[in-house]
């Protein structure tokens, strides 16, 4: 009894003749591009670039918003 259609024509069968084309043709290239060490260094960058902009925008956003005066409400604001 066979689950998954993996023939060529069919979409899960051209993406793993794809990925497996692909998986060949990277195992047989000599050295070239970025290495795997190198996409990890330019991605942790780029986090904590990233990082350091949310924190800046965080820090702008909550002082603006503390300086917001919120009148109190009419009649004293009693229940």
């Amino acid at each position: 009894m066979k689950l998954l259609n993996t023939s060529p024509s069919a979409p899960l069968g051209w993406l793993l003749l794809s990925l497996r084309a692909r998986t060949d043709r990277a195992r047989r290239a000599p050295e070239r591009g970025a290495s795997a060490i190198e996409f990890v260094i330019i991605t942790a960058i780029l986090v904590a670039l990233a990082a350091a902009v949310g924190v800046v925008i965080y820090n702008l956003v909550t002082s603006e918003a503390e300086s917001i005066d919120i009148p109190d409400a009419p009649g004293g604001g009693g229940l």
